[in-house]
């Protein structure tokens, strides 16, 4: 029998309060006037196949693969290849395009942001409906993974639709998050005491849960708070992770995947629909190579950050370290399980009210065999 949870809190309303709402209008009177943020396209006359369209390209996290391997490749050479020329793009990644990534989602319905892409876990501290794919302890490997999206990206390009009238095209993720530590540990159970850096509530719920301090702290800034003693362990991706440095300043690392990083990338609807038909349907086109090939990475990158971690010869696109792995037990796994049912989704149907509870039950609940109550 399907296991259920407690019943949720009323719902929370899905549209930001007023003033975050003047402190978005205010960001895009700014944005305006600053020749780095892309406005909408022009509509483009019927037939018109010599128009050049230039986009405005805001991406995902600077400096990691998902990045520089495919997101940068992609708008800045393989557009252009896609459309014979025709259409050219500039990209900047949203650390880096003076942005806060919790504002992303607003931007775009603004159109100050007309592409963009918004990390789930940042943005589900204000519709946390989003992160129903990318729960804490729900997905233990990228197989998990790609069912929990297919079952919920229906949802996900509703709510993208009514709430902030972007156009949901791809769903991205990252290589495995998972718990580097700058002194042992052999397993979650280890984790307690220790002050944890975590980038999303859900993450600061399930390490509360442990007996764990969750602070959270943001992506570039790992390492520094690393080296300060302000953490002794950090949630990240296993090669991003490897990327920042983070096999330098720590030991060891767990094999057991927490998050992944999940992000989804979209257009401002008038943005999009002001491009000619055969332009929307050439990048939708591509855009399903991207997601494919980002996906296919992100599975290859788990295994191989882990390969740097340790220093072994498997490693070829990042930097051997010398730490230890700590591989995945029965008992974790049991932990894991028992934290996504006890802690993770009771907290998270609390948090996000009846509609989330509803939308469990009706694309996630019965393939996981978990329902949540007050959905029904």
């Amino acid at each position: 029998m399907p296991r259920a949870l407690p019943s949720p809190k009323p719902a929370r309303p899905a549209i930001p309060g007023w003033r975050r709402l003047l402190a978005a209008a205010g960001l895009a009177c700014l944005a305006a006037a600053t020749p780095a943020v892309a406005q909408a396209p022009a509509a483009q006359a019927p037939g018109d196949s010599n128009e050049r369209i230039q986009l405005k390209i805001i991406g995902g996290l600077a400096n990691v693969s998902q990045y520089t391997r495919y997101e940068e490749p992609f708008w800045r050479q393989k557009i252009s290849e896609l459309t014979g020329g025709r259409v050219t793009a500039e990209i900047a990644p949203f650390d880096r395009a003076g942005f806060r990534a919790e504002e992303i989602l607003p931007l775009m319905r603004l159109g100050v942001v007309p592409f963009g892409t918004a990390l789930v876990a940042v943005v589900s501290s204000e519709e946390p409906e989003f992160n129903a794919i990318d729960l804490p302890a729900l997905n233990p490997d990228i197989a998990k993974l790609r069912e929990t999206v297919r079952l919920y990206r229906p949802h996900m390009e509703e709510l993208l639709r009514e709430r902030y009238g972007v156009e949901l095209l791809s769903v991205y993720t990252y290589p495995a998050q998972v718990t580097w530590c700058s002194r042992p540990f052999n397993g979650l159970a280890d984790l307690a005491g220790r002050r944890i850096r975590t980038s999303s509530v859900g993450q600061a719920e399930l390490f509360d849960a442990l007996g764990a301090t969750p602070v959270v702290i943001p992506f570039a800034e790992i390492v520094p708070a690393m080296r300060a003693g302000v953490v002794e362990c950090a949630v990240t991706g296993t090669l991003s992770g490897n990327a920042i440095g983070l096999h330098e300043v720590t030991s060891h690392v767990s094999a057991l995947a927490l998050t992944w990083g999940v992000s989804i990338f979209g257009a401002n609807q008038a943005a999009w629909q002001a491009l000619p038909e055969d332009v929307r349907a050439t990048l939708r086109a591509g855009l399903a190579d991207l997601e494919r090939d980002i996906w296919d990475g992100a599975d290859r990158e788990t295994g191989e950050g882990l390969d740097c971690a340790v220093g072994r010869a498997s490693c070829t696109t990042g930097r051997r370290g010398r730490m230890t792995v700590v591989p995945v037990t029965p008992a974790d796994n049991e932990r894991r399980r028992s934290l996504l049912t006890s802690t993770v989704l009771p907290r998270w149907v609390d948090r996000c009210g009846s509609d989330c509870s509803e939308a469990w039950n009706t694309y996630l609940g019965p393939t996981l065999g978990i329902m949540t109550r007050g959905g029904d």
